[in-house]
């Protein structure tokens, strides 16, 4: 079958790099970043932009894009985030307006917790073009860092972000999958020490799935977990 090269201009593609690993990205991902004629990274700076690094070990050209820096709001006030996330629209649809491609690069895939959703629901809700272009998720890969299967059977598996509340989620039956896990880890460590004085559960906890820095712990000993920003908790019960 023919590999599709011509892309059409003016249209917005979510672009999934996986989760650290650059040899995981999609051989299509790495086409249609070489297409588009702009780079959007929700950073401040492209240093400390994880997508971003991980897409140059890959596409050894991306520097000659444009690349443009666009920092997203980190707050509970939702008419700030309103305001944030339509203001980061308007800019991108400028390109979009020059006939432009723009790839909106994102860890893991751009349909799972992603900031990319929040500008795609704007400008989809325009009549604007929009692509998501599927990236292999953080617990596809911290499953396949760790060995185990998340499901067999019939069995469940529960995605969980655990910046929300997390209480009652230990009635869910088959695997829980905790994302988001970084800035309430310690309160999510605690929920799961108190379910184990109850039951026997199957922990594991990935921090940096695929990067240099990765870290694992199996089960919830007392050696101290450390707070970092992409870490995955994953439950067997």
């Amino acid at each position: 079958m023919a590999i599709k090269t011509n892309v059409e201009k003016g249209i917005l593609y979510g672009i999934g790099v996986g989760t650290g690993d650059a040899e995981l990205i999609s051989l299509k991902a790495v086409r249609i970043i070489n297409e588009c004629d702009v780079i959007i990274l929700p950073t401040e700076t492209k240093e400390n932009c994880h997508a971003y690094n991980i897409a140059k070990e890959a596409v050894r050209n991306i520097d000659d894009k444009e690349i443009i820096c666009k920092k997203f709001l980190m707050t509970k006030d939702e008419r700030l985030l309103e305001e944030s996330h339509r203001q980061i629209a308007d800019d991108i649809e400028e390109y979009l307006n020059e006939d432009k491609k723009v790839g909106f690069l994102t860890i893991g895939d751009p349909s799972i917790y992603s900031t990319f959703a929040y500008v795609q629901e704007i400008l989809l809700s325009r009549g604007r073009r929009v692509e998501n272009i599927s990236g292999i998720p953080s617990f596809c890969a911290a499953a396949a860092r760790l060995g185990i299967s998340l499901s067999s059977g019939s069995d469940e598996i529960h995605i969980i972000s655990a910046n929300h509340d997390i209480i009652g989620t230990s009635d869910y039956k088959g695997t829980r999958i905790y994302m988001k896990s970084g800035r309430k880890l310690d309160a999510l460590i605690s929920f799961l020490r108190e379910e184990e004085k109850k039951r026997k559960l199957d922990i594991y906890v990935i921090a940096n799935c695929g990067m240099e820095n990765e870290k694992i712990w199996h089960g919830l000993t007392e050696e101290e977990i450390p707070t970092e920003y992409l870490t995955i908790v994953i439950v067997k019960a």
